[in-house]
């Protein structure tokens, strides 16, 4: 059985504590690999190794940092499929979706890249007699950064590439239900010329998330998962004088209008609802028809996804995989067993689908429900599986109603020919991201990416402007010369006297 150990000081350590986690292949159910789960001795090491490191790469030049990430960059971009296999293998996810997660990742590396623009100071010359003031950002220290198991390589790959760039040291604790892929992350940064240390990969569970929160020698910490824990994260790691962003969940709504094109609504609403399997924290979970188009909206929802072909992500005719555990996907199935009950119409039922040859595996089709009502379980959780509620309204603003009296504001999207509804949207909804025609409205990644309400616990953003200026912190400085022509008598610099 293979063996995931530790990643610090530039090397795999051996776990010491004597705990292990299982991993699964979640297409076959069957048990695959081992991951060390860190004692509180072994975080105390990788936080070691990552404060040591920091006392030579937080005064590293911007030319000897860069010069790395662009070697980095490189090589991740050679890996790319290694990468996505590793992901498939443990997450479950079809081979496209892995190869794209790490595409979304490698957009926050080259941002790194160009960090030197980013870090430039200001100067304002002049503002009293004499008197100028500058301002800098530098690095906080040692950081932590704590990730999800849905998207293994990318979410490390949002918070660790912009804190090495602005001079931070970090150790990352993944999920432990799939860790492969940041061990490799790591591994390849130490060939790109990362100095040890620099980027430690600590595995572990809630042992190893609460030495983090608690050491004072970590600076700040990063968080995606469920609102849950990141409110537990926040709530900890503040109390605890750090600096914080946690990403918590979200139940992201598409409002359709009557005058959207079905066709593209329907094609955005399955790929966005089902792809990944529906774990993703951006996923359309809720789709708000209005007016009298609900009925053939769904007709043409259902005609798409009875067409999905579910299968082991590294099968090439596979568009959706299984969910990560067993265990998630009875949770995921619950739902749909028990909409009926709650008042909502089971147009599709996923449960209980199978995939031959591998009947073991954690398999779950894809659920469609409609007349769903907002005091449902299925439309008030994160379900986190493909399972798409309809909900009906008359009006626009009925529509924008439920959206905005949801708990979760991560993303939206909006769906209409009319501009000026859709600007009348953007500017109305209550959620961090918006899509106008875009069911997934995800920035690029030198914009940032974060929700309002409880999908975002901290004042910061990730990755983009947001993510630099989480992982610096500002000074500024006031000063003012003497003009060297007035130097005491008997210091000659080469200024005349009667200027």
């Amino acid at each position: 059985m293979k063996t995931v150990n530790h990643f610090i000081g530039g090397k795999a350590v051996e776990g010491a504590s004597g705990n292990w986690g299982p991993v699964t292949d979640p297409a076959t159910g069957a048990v695959t690999t081992k991951v060390a789960l860190a004692s509180v001795e072994e975080v105390d090491a990788a936080v070691a190794s990552a404060k040591a490191a920091y006392a030579t790469w937080g005064t590293s030049s911007l030319a000897a940092r860069t010069a790395v990430l662009f070697r980095y960059r490189a090589l991740l971009d050679a890996h790319r499929d290694e990468i996505a296999a590793l992901i498939t293998a443990e997450h479950g996810k079809v081979h496209s979706d892995a190869l794209g997660e790490v595409a979304r990742g490698l957009e926050i590396v080259e941002l790194a890249c160009g960090i030197t623009t980013q870090l430039k100071g200001e100067l304002s010359t002049q503002v009293s007699n004499r008197v100028d003031v500058s301002s800098i950002r530098q690095p906080l220290g040692v950081v932590a950064g704590i990730t999800p198991f849905n998207f293994p390589a990318m979410v490390p790959m949002w918070m660790f590439p912009l804190a090495i760039a602005c001079g931070n040291t970090f150790v990352l604790k993944p999920s432990e239900k799939d860790p492969s892929a940041s061990v490799r992350l790591a591994e390849l940064a130490s060939e790109a010329g990362l100095p040890d240390g620099v980027l430690n990969v600590l595995h572990g569970d809630k042992v190893a998330v609460d030495g983090l929160l608690h050491h004072p020698d970590v600076a700040a910490v990063s968080f995606v998962g469920s609102t849950p824990i990141a409110r537990y994260i926040h709530t900890t790691a503040s109390a605890n004088g750090k600096r914080v962003q946690a990403l918590g969940g979200a139940k992201n709504h598409m409002l359709v209008l009557p005058d959207a094109d079905l066709d593209a609504a329907a094609d955005a609403a399955v790929s966005a609802a089902y792809g990944s399997a529906g774990e993703r924290c951006m996923a359309i979970s809720a789709v708000v028809a209005v007016g009298a188009i609900a009925d053939q909206l769904v007709d043409k929802i259902r005609e798409r996804a009875e067409k999905i072909k579910i299968g082991p992500g590294n099968d090439p005719a596979s568009e959706m995989g299984p969910l990560i555990t067993a265990a998630h996907r009875d949770k995921v199935a619950s739902y749909v067993k028990g909409a009926a009950a709650q008042g909502a119409k089971v147009v599709l039922d996923g449960t209980g689908h199978t995939v031959e040859g591998f009947e073991d595996g954690h398999w779950i089709g894809l659920s469609l429900l409609d007349e769903v009502s907002t005091d449902s379980d299925a439309y008030r959780d994160e379900i986190f599986g493909p399972v798409l509620c309809v909900l009906r309204t008359a009006t626009y603003e009925d529509g924008l109603a439920v959206i905005n009296n949801s708990p979760f504001g991560n993303g939206t999207a909006i769906f209409t020919r009319d501009g000026g509804a859709a600007r009348r949207f953007q500017l109305e909804v209550e959620a961090g991201m918006v899509g106008v025609n875009v069911p997934i409205p995800v920035p690029v990644g030198y914009h940032s990416f974060g929700g309002w309400k409880d999908s975002l616990f901290g004042d910061h953003h990730i990755y983009g402007t947001d993510g630099i200026h989480f992982y610096t912190r500002g000074k500024v400085t006031t000063t003012r010369w003497p003009d060297p022509a007035d130097a005491p008598a008997g210091v000659d610099l080469g200024f005349p006297r009667n200027h």
